[in-house]
């Protein structure tokens, strides 16, 4: 009998052309305004500035999605959820004694 692989990576960031959401929406925008521009101007020259300008920021922001350097992300979020009101009490014991 044929067994599957579990696929455990279900919450981790959804891709779109290998672009994280955020990015891809980006890209979007600026595709849609190149096009307002060559539609609105149409030159042939208008037209290869697009295309090399919209290629440019593809591969930029891939090179960025790949390198997590660049955009340091540390401390989103808690390590502990709790509902529980904080009192503000220590109830640890003290190591200064």
């Amino acid at each position: 009998m044929k067994q599957f692989e579990i696929y455990r990576n279900i919450r981790k960031k959804a891709v779109i052309f290998g672009l994280p959401i955020s990015s891809f929406a980006l890209m979007m925008i600026c595709v849609v305004a190149s096009l307002l521009v060559i539609i609105f101007s149409f030159s042939f020259w208008i037209i290869i500035g697009a295309s090399f300008f919209n290629c440019v920021l593809y591969l930029i922001l891939i090179r960025i999605t790949k390198k997590t350097q660049l955009l340091p992300i540390s401390g989103r979020f808690p390590e502990l959820i709790s509902n529980r009101k904080y009192s503000g009490f220590n109830y640890e014991q003290d190591q200064s004694i």
